[in-house]
């Protein structure tokens, strides 16, 4: 594969939402070579692209680009990636509102039985989280502890209703906002799920009665990244995937 045909799989798995949301993918660095190793991570950092060079990665996929806000951090990549000869291609909301993307691919670590809307955008209704059930309700404790051992991480919860958790609304990584818990309360979700809390965030779970968890961005993303690069080895079978391992950063502190 090269990346001319990367580029046509794209297009392949991901369809018109690319068209909606032109901005929100493409590459750091392209290198002219053939595409037998792929790489796979949440975040593009420095110590991200550390990882495919030691590990003979011939292109690198993840779900963020170098923020605009982490000054320097773009071009510190692409340099380093330039150096190495190694493509990066990133892609971000596609992969979040796309059936196969990060919200499904948790929802489903998550061994749900049953999903009931996708999330999605729209200029109009802005994001909307995946909604999901389980076909007999299970203990909000014993879903906190399938999610700590999927994310391999602590994973904070907050109990704020008596009912065993049968509906759940899911947006991965900054989902925090307390509009987006309104409405999976009022589409009768009786616990959301994140990656990242805000004091308003928890405020208002424990005011509307919706339990609570919450990852880590980079962990509650991952499996939609990874599932993007089973699609892609499914297409070219002679690609080999590999996740470029993070350390879990943002809880170390």
């Amino acid at each position: 594969m090269n990346i001319k045909d990367f580029e046509k799989t794209i297009q392949q798995l991901f369809g018109e939402k690319l068209l909606e949301e032109e901005d929100e993918y493409g590459f750091t660095y392209t290198a002219d070579k053939e595409i037998h190793k792929i790489g796979y991570a949440t975040n593009l950092s420095v110590e991200t692209v550390e990882l495919p060079i030691a590990q003979g990665i011939d292109l690198m996929v993840t779900h963020h680009d170098a923020w605009d806000f982490i000054y320097g951090l773009r071009e510190a990549c692409a340099a380093k990636l330039a150096a190495h000869n190694i493509s990066h291609f990133w892609i971000h909301a596609p992969l979040d509102f796309v059936d196969f993307g990060t919200c499904t691919a948790l929802m489903k670590i998550l061994e749900v039985d049953e999903i009931n809307a996708y999330s999605t955008y729209s200029e109009a209704d802005g994001e909307l989280p995946g909604i999901a059930e389980f076909a007999a309700p299970v203990e909000f404790e014993q879903l906190a502890g399938r999610m700590r051992s999927a994310l391999s991480e602590p994973v904070r919860a907050w109990k704020n209703n008596d009912r065993p958790v049968k509906r759940i609304g899911v947006l991965t990584g900054a989902g925090h906002s307390s509009a987006l818990i309104r409405e999976a309360a009022e589409r009768g979700c009786d616990t959301y799920i994140t990656g990242e809390a805000t004091l308003y965030t928890i405020q208002y779970a424990q005011f509307a009665g919706i339990n609570l968890l919450i990852g880590s961005h980079t962990f509650t993303e991952i499996f939609g990244v990874a599932s993007l690069a089973e699609k892609i080895a499914e297409i070219h079978p002679d690609v080999e995937i590999t996740e470029l391992e993070e350390s879990h950063f943002e809880l170390n502190h």
